[in-house]
């Protein structure tokens, strides 16, 4: 993954653009974002997975509305629809490397929003014929954003708290939890830890926590209390979005290490680490 800009500055550029000029993206930079994302076929887990870029259909916007998802897209010309086996880690996988192609689409210029659904059985699987045992667990639009994003999308990002982040303190511990990590404690991994608090969430809840131990880094997800149960996701094969979160704080996180000259390397080590509530899980850790 290589970027001829700052990855800082992509995160920060980066919003979910819901409203497009009516304006096709040009030939080259299409064919880039095809080819970046194509590129993409295995994640830190190694689930493997494919990416495709499409053309946006008339229909597209009813089918978004029926997904319940943000029909409220208007005039994007075209999607990221990314495919995956039934593998473990296989969502943390899936939003580690779209997230990457989505920082690829902000640098050449694209906007991009992420759609959570049921994707799988709906008129998007018709353009990647997924294969048994495929699934769909989430696309992005893609394309020029308009000039002046209309109110409805303000509305949204507004209520979502989008503009509003959870404290450094409420994130980031040192050696367990209970006790936050201070800014000179995380020394040079400072800024890929800024740069997880400003990923994009489902519905912004901001799920990792991440507790530093020596050299280690260790990725948690708190689970949001009542959001998307578990059984809801395996009855309606709903995607698991914030296990998607997670893959998209890893890839913000080693893009950033990996920026700045700092060598790791993803590893399951399940520490030794009482977790601070029930619905926290240990997701993963970077050894430094």
């Amino acid at each position: 993954m290589t970027f001829a800009h700052p990855i800082e500055q992509l995160i920060k550029q980066r919003f979910s653009c819901r409203s497009y000029l009516n304006q096709p993206v040009e030939e080259q930079t299409r064919l880039r974002l095809a080819d970046y994302a194509a590129s993409l076929q295995t994640g830190p887990f190694g689930a493997r997975m494919r990416f495709e870029l499409v053309a946006a259909r008339e229909d597209d916007q009813k089918a978004l509305k029926n997904l319940g998802t943000y029909g409220f897209i208007k005039g994007a010309t075209g999607f990221i629809i990314g495919v995956m086996r039934d593998d473990e880690k296989n969502l943390e996988d899936f939003g580690y490397l779209m997230e990457s192609i989505i920082l690829f689409a902000t640098e050449i210029g694209l906007g991009t929003c992420w759609l959570g659904g049921t994707f799988t059985k709906s008129s998007f699987s018709e353009r990647v014929s997924p294969r048994p045992g495929e699934l769909i667990p989430a696309v992005s639009s893609v394309g020029y954003c308009a000039k002046k994003p209309r109110r409805l999308g303000t509305l949204i990002r507004n209520r979502a708290g989008a503009d509003r982040r959870l404290s450094w303190e409420k994130l980031f511990f040192d050696s367990r939890f209970g006790v936050p990590l201070s800014r000179k404690a995380a020394g040079d991994y400072a800024t890929a830890l800024e740069m997880v608090r400003w990923g994009p969430s489902a519905s912004n809840k901001q799920p990792w926590r991440v507790v530093k131990n020596r050299n280690i880094w260790h990725f948690y997800l708190q689970r949001t209390p009542g959001y998307r149960q578990q059984w809801l996701v395996k009855l309606f094969t709903v995607a698991d979005m914030q296990r998607i979160d997670m893959g998209i704080a890893m890839c913000h996180f080693e893009l950033i290490a990996r920026e700045h000259g700092l060598d790791g390397h993803w590893e399951i080590i399940a520490p030794d680490i009482e977790k601070s509530e029930e619905l926290t899980e240990y997701t993963v850790s970077w050894v430094g």
